[in-house]
């Protein structure tokens, strides 16, 4: 069986495998569970979001959820990435 593939950088990539198709093997053991994040540089930061306070109104961001999946809340991904810049932007 030839499966082709395209990596990032827009190369075709064909594999050959002698396996039976996916029907007819037998089940696969399930996944494992992801372990939990190791790195060095991601353990002071997730330290400092579980020292803050959980002030989060989760029924109001459930409604907002829903609200945007029903396209009733108008959603402008230009002017999010704006406010994202300017908030984390390297200007004063």
């Amino acid at each position: 069986m030839r499966i082709s593939t395209a990596t990032p950088d827009g190369l075709a990539v064909q594999r050959v495998a002698d396996t039976a198709p996916a029907e007819a093997a037998a089940p696969a053991a399930p996944a494992p569970a992801p372990a939990p994040l190791q790195s060095a540089v991601l353990q002071p930061a997730l330290a400092a979001l579980r020292a803050m306070p959980d002030d989060i109104d989760h029924d109001k961001v459930a409604q907002l959820r829903d609200a945007l999946a029903k396209g009733e809340l108008p959603f402008d991904p230009a002017k999010l990435a704006g406010l994202i810049h300017r908030f984390h932007g390297s200007e004063p």
